[in-house]
């Protein structure tokens, strides 16, 4: 009897784990989806870390990259301090001074344009290095390049003209990551080559459709794509249709969404 209700007992303590373990499995794959929306971690030791619009974390082999930073010193709190900083443009959504002065960047070289330099106090001088499109420079072992950035039509012009911002190829160790920062699809970017990773804006009236987009990465082939920068006023740039413009031409071009609006409902 001692026996059989031992039995019994043991039987139902392993139907309550087996329950449990079911129950696990089943948050899994919503916890790995979110998970693999904010980052994306490659076998070459880059994790990119989304936090809004324009504005990423790159941990590249350790060193702590701050792509337009902007959201004030709590959207960072989850960050490690930067080591690089780069500023693309002087749009809002681009260049906030205030969060520059409210992050700790006192290690952290900064990367901007003449026109962002401009507008940043005497305080950061010792940190800025000033690229003009086509200017290079080397920190922590990777190269950055200063790629044009700037508007194709008429009507959009003058929201970003030539010579003014910058977008920006970083390369280490063979690999090329290209932010294209608030630009259309400019023969520049068409003209690019070897790129591992690209991450391309696509929002209306302020950079490229859907469309122009798709076509540009068709043509300079990046070995992943990332639609970034896609919320525009009133509409958001349709990334799924984005997506299938490139891969119903080119299925080896990975299109990777990963979550900018974490506050959004889209």
């Amino acid at each position: 009897m001692r026996h059989s209700k031992h039995l019994i007992i043991t039987a139902v303590f392993m139907g309550l784990l087996t329950l449990g373990c079911k129950e696990k499995s089943k948050s899994l794959p919503e916890k790995a989806e979110a998970v693999g929306l904010q980052t994306d971690n490659t076998i070459s030791n880059i994790e990119i870390t989304p936090i809004e619009h324009a504005t990423a974390v790159l941990d590249w082999d350790g060193t702590i990259i701050y792509v337009d930073p902007v959201g004030g010193k709590d959207a960072f709190a989850a960050e490690k301090e930067p080591d690089l900083i780069l500023i693309t443009d002087i749009h809002g959504d681009h260049f906030s001074l205030e969060t520059l002065q409210a992050l700790n960047t006192q290690k952290a070289k900064i990367i901007v344009p003449q026109a962002v330099a401009d507008k940043i106090p005497a305080e950061f001088t010792p940190q800025l290095d000033i690229l003009n499109n086509g200017e290079s420079k080397e920190r922590y072992g990777i190269n950055i390049e200063a790629i044009p950035m700037y508007n194709l039509r008429e009507e959009a012009k003058d929201f970003h003209v030539k010579g003014r911002g910058n977008g920006y190829v970083l390369s280490k160790n063979n690999e090329r990551i290209y932010f294209s920062g608030d630009t259309e699809d400019i023969p520049e970017m068409r003209a690019l080559q070897n790129i591992d990773k690209a991450f391309v804006c696509m929002n209306l009236p302020y950079t490229m459709t859907v469309e122009s987009a798709a076509d540009a990465v068709l043509e300079f082939k990046p070995k992943k794509v990332y639609p970034y920068h896609y919320r525009g006023k009133p509409d958001v740039g349709d990334v799924s249709k984005f997506k299938a413009l490139v891969n119903d031409k080119n299925s080896n071009i990975e299109v990777v969404q990963l979550d900018w609006y974490p506050t959004e409902d889209y």
